[in-house]
């Protein structure tokens, strides 16, 4: 009996596929024909990898808008953001295939002969990928992964396969070799299971929880196999009263609303220096409730759905029955929705101020100087992502050097660019993606010594 998932949309409840869930026997075929695809696809030349790579990267943009539809469909996001993740996969894609012939080694000094580095693919790649982002995720994975010349088996969300089947579609529609790229979805439980136990599964890539994250990393520790892992986040978005208030104000609500909260980064912990509170608080207001919370669909939506039910209900017991809050507005009916909202009485060691709500949910909480900033910004067990807001670059350098973030933006609330290195610090996961260097994480380093001695 072949087992089946539904994908819902999160806007209305309609069912808008359904897909067959992969076994673990599905996981153990795939990955066999996956080891002889990859080792083909490392004996093709350097020029001809990264040529295939850039027709995967055309046949992405010649689809952007139906991948962009899809992803409105099955993840709730709001056209503008899905088209931007569409175009973010092709540009990754590009990126990528600029790296392959630029996979360059070293030559050592050392006495009696030469030394020289080879990096070479690890093999099977195992990339698990989160309903939150589901293509650009998946590319951060699949796209340096193949240019390293590796093989990948991506599993998608339960709740999100639809734009990662696509994908793998195209990938064979642009001459890429047959079982190199593929994707099988399934439960984590079984399908994400029998991936990350696999002995020819080299590495696994993961982003999700941190709770799921420990799991899959004792079981990678049972077979000494790589990993790397992107899991939650809890980032502070500090004010300090010498910032363009006004400014920092605006930006504010997108830190934490975009994609309904459903972000590792969002900036969920608003710190605002005492002196500058209430101005602070007056100018958030209007623009908490001037964010437009829709139809996902509809190109003036700025704010979408929560993924499932069951997100929704979660976020809910976060928020108390009649706490003081700044609330937007969203649709009833159908769907999973919530308003925007803004704690403003919440302590700052209660569970919502200190864990990942993965919710349009953020709090407000006093800060006295810069010291007692730092030291808000790093009570939590994450450390991904953060802002500041100061006119003062000495006092940026200071406390951008102090917090245990990985990825810090300073008037501004820019998290992730393909071009640089993202990753977290303490809870929030191991390794580093994106960047120069994302090839690099896919190879393992040969040491070759030649003699030179008569």
């Amino acid at each position: 009996m072949t087992r089946e998932h539904q994908v819902l949309n999160p806007a209305t409840e309609e069912i808008v596929a359904t897909v067959p869930a992969t076994t673990a026997a599905g996981v153990d075929a795939a990955v066999t024909r996956a080891v002889a695809a990859q080792r083909a696809w490392a004996a093709l030349a350097p020029a001809d990898r990264a040529r295939l790579l850039r027709r995967f990267a055309a046949a992405v943009d010649g689809r952007t808008e139906e991948l962009a539809r899809l992803e409105v469909r099955e993840a709730g996001h709001t056209i503008g953001n899905a088209r931007w993740e569409a175009g973010n996969v092709r540009d990754l894609l590009d990126y990528a295939a600029g790296g392959v012939e630029r996979l360059n080694g070293r030559q050592i000094p050392v006495p009696g002969g030469i030394d020289i580095t080879l990096l070479e693919p690890l093999g099977v790649i195992g990339v698990i990928a989160p309903w939150n982002f589901p293509m650009p995720i998946a590319a951060w994975g699949l796209a340096p992964a193949l240019a390293a010349g590796n093989a990948v088996v991506l599993k998608p969300a339960e709740t999100t396969p639809l734009t990662a089947l696509r994908l793998a579609a195209l990938a064979l529609e642009a001459g890429l070799p047959e079982h190199l790229f593929q994707v099988l979805p399934g439960a984590g439980d079984e399908a994400g299971n029998a991936l990350v136990e696999h002995p020819d599964v080299a590495k696994i890539v993961f982003t999700g929880s941190t709770r799921v994250g420990k799991r899959i990393m004792a079981k990678c520790a049972e077979h000494v196999k790589r990993i790397t892992l992107e899991l939650g986040g809890k980032s502070p978005n500090i004010v300090f009263a010498d910032a363009d208030l006004e400014a920092a104000a605006a930006a504010a609500p997108m830190s934490f609303l975009d994609n309904a909260g459903q972000d590792c980064c969002a900036r969920t912990r608003i710190l605002v220096q005492r002196s500058a509170y209430d101005r602070f608080l007056e100018l958030l207001a209007p623009a908490v409730a001037a964010v437009v919370v829709g139809d996902p669909s509809d190109e003036k939506t700025q704010m979408g759905p929560l993924i499932s039910r069951t997100q929704l209900d979660r976020v809910r017991g976060y928020v108390p029955e009649g706490a003081a809050a700044i609330r937007g507005s969203a649709p009833g009916g159908p769907g999973f929705w919530f308003p925007p909202t803004v704690l403003t009485d919440a302590a700052a060691d209660s569970p919502v101020a200190t864990e990942e709500v993965f919710g349009p949910v953020a709090v407000v909480l006093p800060f006295d100087d810069e010291a007692d900033a730092v030291r808000l910004a790093n009570a939590t067990r994450y450390g991904l992502a953060g802002s500041l807001w100061t006119r003062d670059m000495g006092r940026a350098l200071r406390v951008s050097q102090a917090v245990r973030a990985g990825n810090l933006s300073v008037n501004s609330h820019s998290a992730v660019r393909y071009w640089t290195p993202f990753g977290g610090f303490k809870q929030s996961g191991l390794g580093r993606e994106l960047g120069p260097d994302a090839l690099t994480a896919f190879t393992e380093t040969k040491n070759v010594f030649l003699s030179t001695e008569a």
